[in-house]
């Protein structure tokens, strides 16, 4: 009996070998399908950015280490990038001039930390960390957010690169503001990831729309809009218009509608079907807006979502790292 155990254990081992190997020259379609065979750990992340992001957060869960550590790590590489227009150092300013970002963190426990308009600081996503480890609140925004970063040992430093601060200048001469759809002057990294242990956390940041209003504030660091994890069901993340994400609640939608058995998938599918009948309903053009979801479960499935064309996001698991085009609402 001993024996035939051991067989059948072996045998299904190099099966699922053989079916790795055999995915390798496929497309990316076929590579979807395989990854979402409960395959742990593994991380998404929304944008082309995501695929560097990915690679830092691939480099903890493949050691066994922790979702949260991951993710943290994950989006730190866009903040930190100058070259990176719509997060962190290098985000584009709001119509004052000054660069204000925005993030949250969540992880396995329900623990929570976001910051809010903050300025000078390169990792908002580190700050919203102390927040969650270091206080008793879970969202601290503006000048205390400054406070709090600076008493935690953070520097403060300018974030105004050269090249947006020629682009706000250049802005100021018609003051129109109008976002584009995709990520061409403003957008968000969101970050989910499941750990070899099983356990979710996520991570996101932005500098949030270019030329806003100063003092706006998106989705992003809202924990059930931008960002929302349950470690008994999974996790979600979005990007694109915040508004948008906040009016339905967006993350957390999602994951309730996985906790009521819809795949990752469809969760996102719906998800975006309620941003579009409620912008139906308030006759405003579904063409000016873009909304996209990313999610996960905790069987390592995962699913996304968009309202048009243009939105993609970076699988990174076993079978390697990649970048996926989201299937979307307007054909």
């Amino acid at each position: 009996m001993t024996n035939r155990r051991n067989f059948i254990k072996t045998a299904a081992i190099a099966s699922v070998a053989v079916a790795l190997n055999s995915f390798k020259g496929e497309s990316e379609e076929a590579k979807l399908v395989l990854s979402n065979k409960k395959i742990k750990p593994i991380v998404l992340s929304t944008w082309r950015f995501g695929i560097q992001a990915n690679e830092a957060a691939w480099d903890i869960l493949k050691r066994n280490g922790r979702a949260l550590d991951a993710v943290e790590a994950g989006v730190k590489i866009p903040e930190g990038d100058p070259k990176e227009r719509s997060v962190g150092y290098g985000g584009r300013p709001d119509r004052d001039g000054r660069v204000t970002l925005d993030a949250c963190i969540m992880d396995e426990f329900s623990n929570i930390g976001s910051v809010a308009c903050l300025e000078y600081i390169k990792h908002p996503i580190a700050v919203a960390r102390s927040v969650m480890e270091k206080t008793p609140h879970v969202m601290l925004v503006g000048d205390g957010a400054l406070q709090f970063a600076l008493s935690q040992g953070f520097v403060k430093e300018n974030l105004l690169v050269e090249e947006s601060e020629k682009e706000w200048k250049e802005w100021l001469k018609t003051s129109q503001y109008k976002p584009i759809a995709n990520i061409e002057n403003h957008d968000t990294i969101g970050m989910i990831a499941l750990d070899a242990n099983g356990n979710l956390s996520g991570a996101c940041t932005t500098s949030g729309m270019a030329f806003k209003m100063h003092g706006r504030v998106g989705d992003s660091p809202i924990i059930g809009a931008g960002l929302y994890v349950d470690n008994e069901i999974g996790a979600a993340t979005a990007t694109g218009h915040g508004e948008e994400v906040i009016r339905i609640s967006g993350c957390h939608l999602v994951v309730e509608l996985m906790r009521q058995g819809k795949s990752p998938q469809k969760a996102c599918e719906e998800a975006v079907a309620r941003i579009v009948k409620l912008t139906k309903n308030r006759n405003k053009n579904l063409k000016d807006i873009q909304v996209g979801f990313i999610a996960l479960n905790k069987q390592g499935e995962y699913g996304s979502y968009c309202i048009q064309g243009g939105f993609n996001y970076a699988v990174n698991d076993a079978t390697g790292n990649r970048l996926i085009d989201a299937d979307y609402f307007l054909k």
